[in-house]
This record gives C-alpha cells, structure tokens and sequence, in this order.
C-alpha cells in the first residue's frame, strides 16, 4: 500500500513539476528568448549544465516527497494519527476555505524560519548550497534542493498532517499552488505588474525579483509567498523596491 502510494504520489508530483516549468521554460528561455532578454531579472541565461543539475536534484527531491507523503498517509502506525478527514462537511465549508490562507500563513512561517536557519555558516554548505548553485535561477530550480533540504522542505505536510484538520483537496489543491508559486519565484522574469513592490498590498506579497535577488547574492529575502516575516524582522534587501522598479521599467533595446 504504500510503494502504490508512493508511485501515484511520484506521479502526481512529477507531472505537475515538469509540465509547469516545461511551459514556462519553453516560453521564456526558447521561444521566446530573445525577445524577452530586456525582461529578464539577470539578463543573460545560466548553462545547459546548470539545468541539467536543477532537474537531477528535482527528481530526487520528488521522491523524497512522495515517500513522505506516503508514510505519512499510508502507514498503518501514523495515518490514524493524522488530522486528515474525508467529509467536508464534517468541519464544514466555511473552515474548509479558510484553511487555505491559513496554510499559507503557516507554511510560509515555517520556510522563513528554517531557511534562515539553513543559512547558517555552520549548516550552509551541507544543506542548502545545492540550491544556491542556482545563481541565476531557471523554472527548473523550483525543486532542486540537497536531499536534507528536501526532507526539511516536506516537513511542513508533518506540520499540516498533525496540525490543523486537513483533506486531500486541501492538500492537492494547496501543493498545486505552491509548485505554481515556486516556479513562478524561480523564472527569472517579474510578472507582477509596474509598481507593484510599493503598493500597498503587493509590498506584503514575494516576488520573481525579490526571491531572484536571494539566490544572487545569498542574503536577505528569505520569504516563500509573502514578506511578512522579510519586513518586521528586517532581512529584506534595502534595494529590493528600487530593484523591482528598475527591472519593470525596462524598455525595449532600440535597434
């Protein structure tokens, strides 16, 4: 029962991997390549080999997930223990949509402060250095983390699964998003409109440019969906505004 779920979960998982940043990299990094090169955060593309490395990792992190995913919902000793239920009306639909925001809140919670830590000089290089091998991040780093990160990346389904009360499309439907959000977080390019850094909602919300400026200079920006925790404990690049209007203030290149 669990090697079936841990397949269906690789699966499911995979799929969902490789056909968004599939998407995405075809459209900015070959199609359209050069007409967007004025667009890009870093203007100037990574490597074949940087790929290469970005989807090995992201494999191995996939299993990495789906063996968790499995034990922690298929294994006779733990599933009982799980707040997974299977009626939504049992909690009900208003909890059962707002159990989305909050998951949001959580998980993000739970990555700043684990990635902060994973920056630490005494666990950097054996944790998180793979995934900053990705100085110029494409849609294919969303998932190339160091199996140790990997492991720490999925505890957060620990956190849920023992938590809140949770069902299977929370579950579904919040990890859509989040593979969705990393990969966006990853491209390379802003998609966030003019101004949005200095808005009075988008301040609060993580951006291409902001998680791009991470990944390029190793420090600050540690948030995942939102810069809640990035601004009150004041880790948030002092650039970063002026950073995100530069890059969509850009025009293109006369001829």
């Amino acid at each position: 029962m669990i090697w079936e779920n841990f397949y269906g979960n690789f699966r499911l998982i995979g799929m969902r991997y490789f056909l968004l940043a599939f998407l995405l990299f075809l459209l900015f990094y070959i199609i359209f390549r050069n007409k967007w090169l004025y667009k890009k955060i870093q203007p100037r593309f990574p490597k074949n080999k940087d790929y290469i490395r970005e989807i090995l990792y992201s494999v191995a992190t996939m299993m990495i997930f789906a063996f968790v995913s499995a034990i922690v919902f298929s294994h006779p000793l733990v599933r009982p223990h799980t707040t997974l239920y299977k009626n939504i009306t049992e909690f009900g639909w208003v909890y059962y949509f707002v159990a989305f925001p909050l998951m949001l809140v959580i998980h993000d919670t739970y990555f700043y402060f684990c990635h902060r830590l994973m920056h630490h000089k005494k666990i950097f290089n054996y944790v998180h250095l793979v995934h900053h091998q990705s100085t110029n991040p494409s849609p294919w780093a969303a998932y190339a983390f160091h199996p140790l990160e990997a492991f720490i990346e999925i505890g957060i389904l620990i956190v849920f699964a023992f938590s809140i009360p949770i069902h299977k499309t929370h579950l579904l439907i919040f990890f859509f998003f989040m593979i969705v959000y990393n990969v966006y977080g990853h491209l390379g390019y802003e998609l966030y409109p003019k101004g949005f850094g200095k808005h009075w909602f988008g301040r609060w919300i993580n951006t291409s440019v902001n998680h791009n400026q991470h990944h390029q200079y190793f420090k600050g920006n540690y948030g995942l969906y939102f810069l809640f925790w990035d601004r009150i404990l004041g880790t948030i690049r002092e650039d970063y505004e002026e950073r995100f209007d530069e890059v969509k203030k850009r025009t293109i290149p006369l001829k």
